[in-house]
């Protein structure tokens, strides 16, 4: 999928065609005979309902193509795209068919596997680099057939950790990647290793959430839902607006393909609003590191970290931070679970303090407000949907739907409570609540669902990186 120019649809005519072969399996010979007649009858079924352009053929078309599975008539294909994100790098296998009626793309299988630190600690080490994502190449052949791997495309998208480096050291970095990838056996050409734009990022995330809900079947724009992706470097709003919203967001809105059906997008990225990108500026709130050493560990006191907090290592973007609480501490009385009922004195957070800046951080896009978003059902994940998990306001493994609100309870509770396993829980849930309530102009009821997977499926950009891979090729 390409905005503007590029179309993202599942009807390709330019995909790679192979004969498929009906490969002989041991049986009885009437049951075969049955399930022979079987499929031409769903086959004819289909046409008609294709023809006709019957709603129920969604139904009947993924019978048709499990019953085809059965007779191997399936040639199943590959894309690997490896997201380069700031924090971790992970790569993505997918496994696509093609529907036996209508050609269009059925995703089958992936693998997701990661690595971290990401790309963008390797500054001035760009050998190491790309070494880091071998892990990563080992895994993708280890479930590809080595007889498909020089008919598999190879991409990589680096994201806002690069983004933020300046340009010759994001370049070596890249131009190492690309070495590994010529010698990987994988499909590679001049454009398989890139920095991505913000905007392809919004847009490919917010395919993946709606081509895994099944959103695009009914054609219908209002039916789609908005993503959210809370990634290190950068965050992602990304929807599909109605006419008026569309008038209001003028400048902003992207024209794109889906499934032969056009759509009007709305899309931003926030460079420097990515949880790690955002906890780094306000730790070191106020501080001037333009002279510092960048190899010397930087001492860092926070308002928004527990005065318990000492010397605690933190390495982003190439750089050693000691995080400590702040000089003047902040103590509370509360009272204590034993038989006595005396009260303890617990060290805490100044959250109002903590607020105020914070609050300072996040104005900084005020601006740039996606207007419009609290009317869309919401879908959140990456780091929106971890921090969630970590105080237990969803499931991890299931996930699930809460209010904007949930998190200023979580805010509060995490703020008086030390926890040197977690010294970052505050600061995290204080901005995560900041940015949806004062960046995003979301009201405390307003849901989101905060999920990881749909379907199996991991939720990111990738999935929509790969559907623009098999439509434009690398």
């Amino acid at each position: 999928m390409e905005v503007k120019r590029r179309k993202l649809q599942g009807n390709n005519e330019n995909l790679h065609k192979e004969d498929h072969r009906l490969r002989s399996k041991k049986g009885h010979p009437g049951r075969k005979y049955l399930m022979v007649v079987a499929l031409l009858g769903f086959l004819v079924l289909g046409h008609i309902a294709i023809a006709y352009d019957l709603q129920p053929i969604r139904l009947g078309s993924k019978a048709i193509d499990t019953l085809a599975s059965s007779f191997n008539l399936h040639k199943p294909f590959y894309v690997v795209v490896i997201d380069a994100g700031s924090t971790g790098s992970r790569a993505l296998a997918f496994t696509f068919h093609e529907s036996i009626l209508g050609g269009n793309l059925v995703l089958d299988d992936e693998l997701y596997t990661e690595t971290k630190p990401g790309l963008s600690a390797y500054t001035g080490n760009p050998k190491d680099a790309a070494k880091s994502l071998t892990v990563l190449l080992d895994k993708v052949k280890s479930v590809i057939p080595r007889s498909e791997w020089q008919h598999t495309p190879l991409s990589m998208r680096a994201t806002a950790g690069l983004r933020l480096l300046p340009g010759h050291e994001a370049q070596d970095i890249l131009q190492e990647c690309r070495k590994l990838f010529e010698d990987s056996n994988f499909q590679v050409s001049k454009n398989s290793i890139s920095i991505m734009d913000g905007k392809d990022e919004g847009i490919f995330s917010w395919f993946t959430v709606n081509f895994l809900l099944e959103r695009f079947n009914t054609h219908n724009s209002g039916n789609t839902v908005a993503a959210l992706d809370l990634g290190g470097g950068s965050t992602q709003v990304t929807f599909s607006p109605d006419a008026t919203q569309e008038k209001q967001l003028d400048g902003q809105i992207y024209h794109v393909n889906i499934f032969n059906h056009n759509m009007s997008v709305y899309t931003h990225s926030y460079l420097g609003m990515g949880l790690m990108a955002a906890r780094k500026e306000i730790l070191t709130h106020g501080m001037n590191l333009d002279n510092v050493n960048p190899k010397e560990k930087i001492e860092v006191r926070s308002e928004c970290i527990n005065p318990i907090i000492v010397d605690t290592k933190w390495n982003y973007g190439g750089r050693t931070y000691s995080i400590n609480g702040p000089v003047n501490e902040m103590h509370k009385l509360v009272k204590t679970q034993n038989f006595a009922g005396g009260e303890a004195d617990r060290p805490i957070v100044n959250f109002s303090e903590c607020l105020k800046i914070v609050e300072k951080y996040v104005g900084r896009i005020k601006k740039n407000k996606p207007v419009g978003l609290k009317d869309h059902e919401i879908f959140a994940f990456s780091y929106y949907f971890d921090r969630a998990t970590e105080v237990g306001l969803v499931d991890p493994f299931k996930g699930g739907v809460i209010q904007v609100s949930a998190f200023l309870k979580q805010v509060k509770d995490a703020c008086d409570y030390p926890n040197t396993d977690q010294p970052f829980v505050c600061l995290d849930l204080t901005f995560i609540y900041v940015l949806l309530h004062n960046g995003f102009d979301l009201e405390p009821t307003t849901k989101l669902y905060l999920y990881k997977r749909i379907n199996g499926h991991e939720l990111s950009w990738a999935l929509g990186a790969a559907f623009s891979i098999i439509q434009n090729g690398l």
